[in-house]
């Protein structure tokens, strides 16, 4: 099995794979080896069920069940359903997820290495997933930048894009913000990290999940923000992932950038999701 690459800074492909291909221990290996080397492995058109997935998750590690139990799949608790579906009056899984720029559940001390995604009911029109590379990000900060950061700590907090619930509904501003850091408190993460497996450094943040750099004021941190978010989207780099029917997708969490586009109004998304951690 060939996998090419997509863009020169991220991304693997391969084409043309069936699930037996893939539990192939030569394969997988090379999958595997790709998910470390280029981030991201784009898997197109590969008919799966939702066993066969959590099966190809067990290989890389260990599944983990959706902190929300009402969007897990109903037969298998590892799956988390992303979708704006609505069956019997009852939306069938978490619509709008990660439509910003961010790198997966860094507002977490110790975020699962890696995602899975596959794509059940996908428009090829609309709902693309962007990926950048943080590897890249770091590549080009102005060596100001990088000596900055070398040894900074940047607090992580979900506060910004967590969801108002019911039992919130009556509370300031200031409150749900409040409520949301005993919930979900802040957490510190070097700004620079060095991947586990390559040793290549790598920018570990993004607007949405951070609160800013320790030591940072705020025009120091707004001006780190405006930088990131110009590296991050800078069209160069980025890979757009137009969606087609079965598509797989396996990304490292703390190296890939990547954000969600809008669905077009009437029109249904669905992907099943992985979250997994490695194995003791």
């Amino acid at each position: 099995m060939q996998f090419t690459d997509i863009i020169p800074s991220i991304g693997s492909e391969l084409v043309g794979a069936t699930y037996d291909d893939l539990i192939r221990p030569e394969v997988f290996e090379q999958l595997v080896r790709n998910v470390h080397e280029r981030q991201l492995v784009v898997v197109r058109a590969v008919e799966l069920t939702p066993t066969q997935q959590i099966d190809l998750a067990r290989r890389m590690g260990r599944p983990v069940p959706f902190v929300i139990s009402k969007y897990r799949h109903p037969d298998h608790e590892e799956l988390m359903i992303s979708s704006n579906e609505v069956r019997n009056d009852k939306p069938i899984g978490v619509a709008r997820v990660g439509n910003f720029w961010h790198q997966d559940s860094t507002f977490v001390s110790d975020p699962a290495p890696f995602t899975m995604l596959h794509g059940v009911n996908v428009p090829s029109t609309s709902g693309h997933t962007l990926f950048a590379s943080a590897e890249s990000v770091y590549q080009r900060l102005p060596q100001e930048w990088q000596r900055k950061l070398a040894d900074a700590i940047g607090v992580h907090t979900v506060s910004k894009r967590l969801r108002i619930r019911p039992e919130h509904v009556g509370l300031s501003a200031a409150e749900f913000k409040a409520q949301a850091e005993v919930e979900h408190p802040p957490v510190k993460h070097p700004m620079i990290r060095f991947d586990e497996v390559t040793g290549r450094p790598y920018l570990y943040g993004s607007r949405e999940y951070m609160e800013g750099v320790v030591g940072f004021d705020h025009n120091e941190n707004e001006e780190f923000f405006r930088l990131v978010d110009d590296l991050i989207t800078d069209p160069a780099h980025v890979y757009t992932h137009r969606w087609t029917t079965n598509d797989l997708l396996v990304w490292k969490t703390k190296t890939t950038y990547h954000a969600a586009t809008d669905v077009e109004p009437g029109v249904n998304r669905t992907v099943h999701r992985v979250s997994i951690e490695t194995a003791e």
